[in-house]
């Protein structure tokens, strides 16, 4: 404070000597003004050399680094001279003077922050000696005169932005003196102080100096001048703004307190003990009388001391309430306090208003929750089932209560100590009309806060008491005996005796719903209780200077489907006279009220019609005036309660639907919904927001969800749904015609129910509808989740909410369609690929994406006859030993995915091993599409098709006995009707067997038979027919996944559960599964290994030459592009979790530790390694350039992120990981770790408006507009 304190005394003096400088004493004007601000320049600023303050002493600093540097003391960083080359020293040479300030700046500088001393800005001697020594060397007599120039001039840079720091200040300085004196002396508001004198000094000194006296002169000078207390405005109040770190004192922006002085506490009891205990003490003895606290001025006082002293206080009384005057400038900063500091209210002044506009917008923000608010609490359910909704806190795996409600905290503005007059404002006398007492306190009294007043507010005393100086005795009619509730003479207390009363029973019985309208003069407020819709209505005419007797009538009040009945009117008439303010003001021993009376007012006309009311006021309404109305709203009084009736029965209306039934009730896409209503019906549009993703409850809970939680009624689908009733119209009519079409009578019940809610809330104010439609949708889709919950397993139904939501899934993929069916003669319940694209016709089922998904959305969820129809459906139309990857209800199968068949088999096994007599679907009969090991291809209503049977067990056997043998030929009806984008070579379907290793190879470089499977299609770009990741050779997962499949059933063949023991080779040598699977295990790691330490590549086949990564397993073998196979993609997990026995332990958890950081993303995979090439992260389908890499999309699978693949990743790391645990402890962390990583799917799913997992992302998560909304394989591998 050394800076501020001498400007300050040279500001006193300067003051003092204006005369003598030939200024005015006394300011006419601005320009007299500017005269004294160009004065003080000359006079104060240039003398005190301010800048001495702020900036390196160079001759100094420059003498100290030379003699350093002489002596041999240089101090390198420990990080050395970054950015420099050879020993840190070469390109220390070539650095700009720039770099050189800045290394010194960074190393050692002293006082790089705040004010102190003169000259307190200091660079480290031995470290500018280093810099010295890598420019010149050692010291010698022949570079001393560079080295001291060269210093002179880094010290000179240093100095350069202290210097524009020091011209800013003074312009600071300058501005604010100039700021403060005009208001001081010459503004209309300002108090207009008058000649500058000593007595009257230039400025307001920002010090206390104490007098000399016997106890004074004990102590330094220096510690006899104490820094007053006082505000900065809109600045950091955290800050401490008389601290080191800041330059409000010097500056001149502190508006300060003569009175008080700040303290140095210090941040902590250590820097000032006898000051901490001392207030400690005291603070200790205030909490043990008083039940509350009220801070003053709280935002300037040291958050470490208002925490300490708290923190003391409630240790003498743990429940003390604190009332704090904080005015921080913004909410998110007043928040901080209340959170620190564990504030119960924060005072706010409704007197601050100052305007009829400002008032309204203060009662707005303290009367509480809109009218038709949401309900936030979730409507009980089945405590078995459901997670609830999606609004829950995200509590998992705890013990539901068996009834009642979950409360969820309802947001709220920081809570208000609403006062209508507080000590430190003027009273309505003073700043506006004397009348506008009443309909300020009428206002204040009709928030939803805690409100509080001042003595001699109700009184109207004619000005606010100076509570330090006067020594007067307050006076107050309410004070001489019982207070008269209504008008009457003396102020206003008998009406503020109802308004209290009022206050108090509204509080109580939780009245929290307000409306708050503005016209002109005019405030009305009304008020509500949330359920039985009883209110209080006020009216209130303000009374602001210059208001006369009124401002035109206030419009009347319609209130709809409401009735009420008045309470009270009444005015406030105060006589403001010279002579009444005389004899109030001037009488010396009493503190009076200005004479007053308020008297009734009647005529105000209420008008019922057809349920709704008109409120009409008096033509004499005047300011001052206020109306108190009591209000309810017949349509709310149900014989049981609106909000009861519509909660109850529920749970019994949605009890027989089965899982197809609630895939209608909740979901339907739009292609769904056309699909199977032939067009007629679709999902809703909502004007102004646009369409739902679903038809069914999930689409209107997606949106709804997040309007309840933010309880935001001007969105548009409240807007939307009080301008009419089609909304309801649409959810019973839609679910009316499935249930006649689709042949479902079980959906009766629950749309009755439906029905019956919403004709019941039709009758409510349309203002109310949102909130009781969003109640009946919110019951309705509790009863639906828990339904569903009581369908699946007991693991879904005890399961997290995470859990819970996956398991869902299975139910928004699977049901039925006109278009698409596992039988091309009857409609069934089918997998959808992805919602929306993938969800009817051709593009609804996929063998690939249904058999990743299946494991989890049917076997973990316990809808195993859903999985074993898929089975026998894919079966049935095996050929060529393959499954289709498009099944088109078997008509139009399309064989060229030659990964399907191994998703398909391993699908099996997990049936046989998860599902209870698992194994009895070995022996469970299909009809054949086409005949057994017989390609010939005819249409699906061919005589020959379906004619012949064979067991699960005999199309196994089939599958890998043609891969054995080998399989080459072309797609059936191949050409550009099949496939437009292809090109002819890419028909070709070759696989065969390397039986020296075992495994399996397949494709060619124009098609693309995994489940990278984009296709090039841009002619611009000439990357038509050419496949983006064609994957041909031996994918690794295909190797895993036959590797599975071969020790399984070699195992159940030597259990007897499996007739086959072995395939025939090509030519015609027989091999048995379990020396098939020997082959693959004893030469998987050496052609798939790419080691650590190239010393080992000749040990593995490998081409050191394209490794571009270590540590990892090929992605392919002997591809036809070889850098191909040592791209690191995220296959190899797929292998893993299938296959952990071809992988040695340790490397592949080093491989997969090399996914987990490389590879994984937020939700998602890489598709590619990013260090690789042809990485290509945004994926965009539409874009039709030049780009040979990614035009058309053709990047699709070279880079952008997929989730599905991170569920095989976790498999694979808790596999691995768990293969190492060896206590409980370890094993937890395990699964912990697991979790870890599934944060942002859990955040995916819960905020998707579709309720599940996008197919894709692009480049760390970001959104990606070509993704799939909600993708099957996504869905079942994190589920499973």
């Amino acid at each position: 404070m050394e800076s501020a304190f001498e400007l300050d005394t040279a500001l006193l003096e300067f003051g003092i000597d204006l005369e003598k400088y030939g200024l005015p004493t006394t300011l006419e004007n601005t320009g007299d003004l500017s005269r004294v601000i160009a004065g003080m320049h000359e006079h104060v600023v240039k003398k005190l050399d301010l800048w001495q303050y702020y900036v390196v002493d160079v001759k100094q600093n420059t003498t100290d680094a030379m003699t350093a540097w002489s002596e041999g003391r240089t101090m390198i960083p420990s990080s050395g001279f970054e950015g420099s080359d050879i020993g840190g020293l070469e390109g220390v040479k070539d650095w700009s003077l720039q770099q050189k300030a800045s290394f010194l700046l960074q190393n050692k500088f002293v006082g790089g922050e705040g004010l102190g001393p003169r000259f307190h800005r200091k660079a480290g001697p031995e470290t500018a000696a280093a810099l010295l020594t890598a420019l010149y060397g050692r010291f010698e007599t022949s570079n001393q005169e560079a080295g001291h120039s060269t210093m002179t001039q880094i010290l000179n840079e240093i100095n350069s932005p202290f210097y524009a720091q020091y011209d800013g200040d003074m312009g600071v300085i300058s501005q604010q003196v100039f700021d403060r004196v005009r208001y001081l002396r010459l503004d209309d508001d300002g108090p207009k102080m008058g000649p500058i004198t000593k007595s009257s000094p230039f400025i307001e000194t920002y010090f206390t100096r104490l007098p000399t006296n016997t106890t004074t002169k004990k102590h330094n000078s220096g510690s006899l001048s104490l820094v007053c207390n006082g505000w900065v405005w809109a600045a950091n109040a955290l800050k401490d703004h008389a601290g080191p770190d800041s330059r409000a004192y010097l500056r001149r922006e502190v508006i300060v307190w003569s009175d008080c002085v700040k303290l140095r506490y210090g941040q902590s009891p250590k820097d000032n003990p006898f000051l901490w205990d001392f207030m400690a003490r005291y603070t200790r003895l205030m909490a043990k009388y008083f039940a509350g606290f009220r801070i003053d001025n709280c935002h300037s006082t040291p958050m470490p001391v208002a925490e300490y002293l708290l923190d003391q206080a409630r240790e003498v009384r743990p429940n003390l309430a604190i009332f704090a005057e904080l005015f921080t400038g913004s909410e998110e900063m007043d928040w901080v306090f209340v959170k620190r500091l564990g504030i119960s209210s924060l005072i706010r002044e409704a007197m601050q208003a100052w305007s009829t506009q400002e008032l309204s917008r203060l009662v707005h923000m303290h009367a509480g929750r809109p009218i038709g608010s949401f309900e936030t609490e979730e409507i009980s359910h089945n405590p078995s089932s459901g997670p609830k909704d999606l609004l829950a806190n995200g509590i998992n795996c705890i013990k539901r209560p068996q009834s009642g409600k979950v409360r969820r905290i309802k947001q709220s503005p920081l809570h208000a100590l609403f006062m209508d007059c507080t000590h430190d404002n003027e009273m309505p006398a003073q700043k506006r009309d004397a009348r506008d007492t009443l309909p300020n306190a009428a206002l204040v009294s009709m928030c939803a806060s805690a409100t509080g007043s001042v003595m001699g507010y109700d009184e109207i005393y004619p000005k606010g008491v100076n509570i330090v100086a006067d020594q007067r005795v307050y006076t107050s009619s309410s004070s001489d005996g019982p207070v008269e509730v209504g008008g009457g003479s003396g102020g206003i207390g008998g009406v503020k005796k109802v308004l209290n009363r009022l206050h108090t029973m509204m509080g109580k019985k939780g009245y929290e719903e307000t409306f708050i309208d503005h016209q002109g003069e005019y405030i009305t407020v009304h008020r509500l209780h949330p359920i039985t819709r009883k209110g209080y209505f006020v009216a209130a005419h303000t009374a602001y200077p210059g208001c006369g007797d009124g401002h035109g009538s206030l419009p009347p009040v319609h209130l709809s489907g409401t009735h009420a009945k008045l309470m009270g009117c009444w005015k406030l008439e105060v006589d403001t006279s010279n002579a009444a303010k005389s004899v109030v003001l001037n009488d010396s021993k009493y503190l009076k009220g200005l004479p007053s009376k308020a008297s009734d007012i009647s005529d105000v006309r209420i008008d019922t019609n057809d349920g709704d009311t008109v409120l009409t006021m008096p033509s004499h309404f005047p300011p001052g005036s206020v109306a108190l109305i009591e209000t309810w709203i017949p349509s709310a009084e149900h014989s049981n309660g609106l909000d009861s009736f519509v909660a109850a029965g529920a749970a019994e209306a949605f009890s027989d639907l089965d899982l197809v039934e609630l895939n209608f009730i909740l979901y339907r896409c739009e292609p769904e919904e056309r699909d199977s209503s032939s067009g007629r019906d679709g999902i809703y549009t909502i004007p102004n927001y646009g369409a739902l993703v679903y038809a069914g409850l999930q689409g209107w809970w997606s949106v709804l969800k997040d309007v309840i939680r933010d309880n935001n009624l001007g969105h548009p689908i409240c807007s939307h749904l009080r301008d009419g009733h089609w909304a309801l119209d649409y959810v019973v009519g839609r679910l009316r015609r499935i249930a006649k079409r689709e042949n479902r009578p079980s959906l009766l019940k629950p749309t009755e129910w439906l029905n019956e809610r919403f004709d019941a809330i039709r009758k409510v104010p349309s203002f109310l509808l949102p909130r009781y439609f969003a109640l009946v949708i919110q019951t309705a889709y509790n009863a639906a989740w828990d339904r569903s919950m009581k369908l699946l397993s007991d693991d879904i139904q005890h399961g997290q909410k995470f859990l819970q939501g996956l398991a869902m899934t299975s139910i928004q993929m699977s049901g039925t369609t006109k278009s698409a069916s596992l039988d091309p003669f009857e409609t069934t319940p089918s997998l959808a690929a992805g919602l929306p694209h993938f969800s009817s016709g051709w593009a609804r089922c996929w063998g690939r994406d249904i058999f990743i998904a299946l494991r989890g959305l049917y076997l973990a969820t316990g809808r195993y006859d859903d999985a074993k129809e898929h089975i026998k459906a894919f079966a049935s139309v095996l050929k060529h030993g393959m499954v289709p990857n498009l099944l088109s209800d078997g008509k139009a199968p399309r064989y060229n995915a030659r990964d399907a068949i191994w998703f398909f088999l391993q699908n099996i096994q997990d049936y046989t091993e998860m599902v209870p007599n698992g194994m009895d679907i070995l022996q469970e009969r299909v009809k054949r599409r086409f005949l057994p090991f017989d390609d010939t291809y005819f249409e699906f209503d061919d005589p020959r098709a379906y004619s012949t049977e064979s067991t699960i067990e005999d199309i196994i056997q089939e599958a890998l006995q043609r891969h054995a043998v080998g399989l080459s030929f072309r797609e059936a009806n191949a050409g550009p009707s099949l496939d437009m984008q292809m090109r002819p070579e890419g028909f070709d379907i070759d696989v065969h067997v390397d039986w020296n290793t075992g495994i399996i190879f397949g494709g060619n470089q124009f098609n693309c038979g995994t489940w990278m499977d984009k296709m090039g299609e841009s002619e611009k770009a000439n990357s038509k027919g050419i496949p983006g990741t064609p994957r041909d050779g031996a994918a690794v997962e295909l190797t895993g996944l036959l590797y599975s499949t071969l020790i399984w059933i070699a195992r159940l063949h030597k259990g007897g559960m499996y007739k086959y023991n072995g395939v025939e080779t090509i030519d015609g040598s027989s091999i048995s599964f379990e020396e098939w699977s020997s082959k693959i295990k004893q030469n998987f790691e050496r052609c798939y290994y790419i080691p650590t330490d190239q010393a080992e590549d000749e040990q593995h086949d490998v081409n050191s030459s394209l490794i571009n990564r270590r540590g990892i397993y090929k992605d392919l073998y002997k591809a036809g592009k070889e850098y191909e196979d040592y791209q690191l993609r995220p296959n190899f997990p797929i292998a893993m979790t299938v296959a952990p026995d071809l992988f040695t332990p340790s490397k592949a958890l080093y491989a997969l530790e090399i996914a987990d950081t490389v590879l994984r993303d937020p939700t998602g995979m890489a598709t590619l390694d990013p260090s690789d090439l042809n990485y290509r992260p945004y994926y965009n389908n539409s874009e039709d350039s030049t780009d040979f890499a990614t035009a058309k999309g053709r990047n699709y699978h070279q880079g952008p992120e997929w989730l599905w693949p991170t569920g095989f990743l976790l498999r694979a790391m808790l596999k691995f990981d768990l293969m190492r645990r060896k206590t409980p402890e370890e094993r937890t962390e395990a699964f912990q770790q697991i979790t870890r990583r599934l944060e942002r799917c859990k955040k995916a799913i819960e905020e998707s408006p579709w309720a599940g997992l996008a197919e894709l992302t692009n480049k760390e998560g970001a959104f990606c507009g070509d993704s799939g909304d909600s993708h099957l394989p996504k869905l079942g591998q994190v589920d499973a």
